[in-house]
């Protein structure tokens, strides 16, 4: 699969939409060599998702397919689980695909087809991960391997571009006239939908992406922090987003002694960005003091907190069964978690095996923001009640 990235990309475009000088501003942190451990374990999920499609597509044959598939799973960050995850992805993707041609015996499946979307924005290309055509239809759909971020189709800025690209690449051989868009995150059990009209998708492709593109560009505009700096390399010291977040300490209370309860969620809310921010904030003068030497006034680097451990466990083992203890007395035995299992024996099967052993009980209640996509539990009670009324008295 291709890894070549362009400057005004698809998978950055959330922050330089948003926020036009960032492409400028992480320009000035370096790359990080060979991408993170999560990266790279994209990268092959991704890879066995191809090869998959690919043999489906019948671009290969069997015997090159069980080579290659053979060969990915030689990799130190394959576990069983990785293909019961990536099978959720292409199966969509062939049932996706077998609509569309029962629709239109000329539908097409792309699988890491490269999209063009610079005429809107210079240089801007991507890769879709599976494209399907037919009917007046183009559909992106997405594999997102991750699981520390939700990532939804709804207005999602990445596959919009991807839409766009798909409608370049295939308008002059099919009528299209809708753009479907769908994210696959098997790891979170997401499987997520959106689709826009073409004349709606060009529409802000001219009135958004192009100005905004121009300004990113160049590295213009003004910055603007907001949910898209998570993945900005700027994060940590960019002053805007430090000017919003200090700014919430001049938060007007109605009164002075007690908050109400309109004031509390502003709180929280503010509460978790200022966390994030501190935290970004942290490590990177962390960072910086530990590789380049920076002194932060107030602050010095220290040794931090480390436990005692073994130096060598077998050793350990022998001097005390010398001194009448049994293995049994000395070790702990412990059934594997489920992930661990799921790992060594595969997703499937650890069902298949278990069945009804396994069960997943209620999650403890836990504050979330109104557009969080989990249904709202209701635990009110008098209790809650007389709260408010002692906020009001």
């Amino acid at each position: 699969m291709p890894d070549v990235h362009a400057k005004l990309s698809a998978s950055g475009s959330s922050r330089w939409l948003n926020c036009t000088p960032s492409i400028s501003l992480e320009a000035k942190f370096p790359e990080q060599e060979g991408g993170g451990i999560f990266a790279r374990e994209g990268t092959l999920a991704h890879s066995f998702g191809e090869l998959i499609l690919q043999r489906f597509n019948r671009e290969i044959d069997k015997a090159k397919y069980i080579r290659k598939l053979n060969l990915l799973k030689k990799h130190e960050l394959y576990d069983e689980t990785m293909i019961d995850h990536v099978e959720v992805y292409t199966t969509v993707v062939i049932e996706k695909f077998q609509a569309a041609h029962a629709a239109d015996p000329d539908a097409v499946l792309s699988i890491e087809q490269r999209l063009d979307y610079s005429g809107w924005a210079r240089g801007g290309f991507g890769t879709g991960d599976a494209v399907i055509v037919g009917n007046g239809v183009v559909e992106i759909v997405d594999l997102k391997y991750g699981k520390g971020v939700p990532v939804f189709a709804e207005e999602n800025s990445q596959l919009m571009l991807y839409g766009l690209g798909a409608y370049n690449a295939f308008e002059l051989g099919y009528d299209l006239h809708t753009v479907k868009m769908t994210i696959v995150q098997p790891r979170l059990d997401s499987i997520t939908e959106f689709e826009m009209e073409v004349s709606d998708l060009l529409d802000w492709a001219d009135n958004v992406v192009r100005p905004a593109a121009l300004l990113a560009d160049k590295g213009e505009g003004e910055q603007v922090p907001g949910s898209w700096c998570t993945f900005c390399k700027a994060k940590a010291i960019c002053k805007a987003r430090a000017e919003a977040n200090l700014a919430f300490t001049t938060y007007n209370f109605k009164d002075p002694r007690l908050m109400q309860p309109e004031e509390i969620g502003a709180v929280l809310k503010q509460a978790a960005e200022l966390g994030k921010w501190a935290d970004d904030v942290k490590k990177f003068a962390l960072k910086e003091a530990e590789a380049k030497g920076i002194k932060f006034p107030g602050w010095k680097l220290v040794e931090g907190k480390s436990n005692r451990k073994y130096v060598d466990e077998e050793t350990v083992l022998g001097a005390l069964e010398l001194e009448g203890y049994s293995e049994d007395d000395l070790m702990n035995k412990k059934l594997k978690g489920l992930g661990d299992l799921e790992k060594m024996v595969g997703k499937k099967r650890v069902v298949m095996i278990l069945g009804d052993l396994i069960v997943k009980p209620p999650g403890r209640p836990t504050l979330a923001v109104e557009s969080d996509k989990r249904r709202e539990i209701s635990l009110k009670s008098a209790a809650a009640d007389d709260f408010a009324d002692d906020l009001e008295n």
